[in-house]
């Protein structure tokens, strides 16, 4: 059997066929059994809040210490597009998201252009 960490990456054509809440569930599903969820394209600001809401809900003294999530920053400055973007209504794109079980996965260092993350085993 091989130990050690299961990082699985998502493609944006993949996760774009599925809701919002087929999303999270897949994405909560993979990180509760530790394993560590790389998404091409990132989650809609939405998304992502709600992805928050429902873990919230589901940390629990079972041992599910919930998420850890980074993403890229949003070109732009001010982390939504720029105010050009916002005023005439164009929505940012996500970048890239690591997401992890909490324990597991500590982000040591982010930038526009890299996510330093370290991963422990279970």
């Amino acid at each position: 059997m091989i130990q050690g960490v299961q990082i699985d990456f998502l493609s944006a054509e993949r996760m774009d066929r599925l809701t919002m809440m087929e999303k999270i569930r897949l994405i909560l599903d993979d990180v509760r059994e530790g394993n560590i969820v790389v998404l091409e394209k990132g989650l809609a600001p939405d998304e992502q809040s709600k992805l928050i809401e429902v873990t919230m809900m589901e940390i629990k003294p079972d041992g599910f210490s919930g998420i850890e999530l980074e993403t890229y920053p949003v070109k732009g400055g001010d982390g939504f597009g720029g105010f050009f973007s916002k005023l005439v209504g164009k929505k940012a794109e996500s970048r890239l998201t690591v997401i992890g079980p909490a324990n597991q996965l500590k982000t040591i260092k982010k930038d526009e252009n890299l996510i330093r993350a370290w991963v422990s085993s279970r």
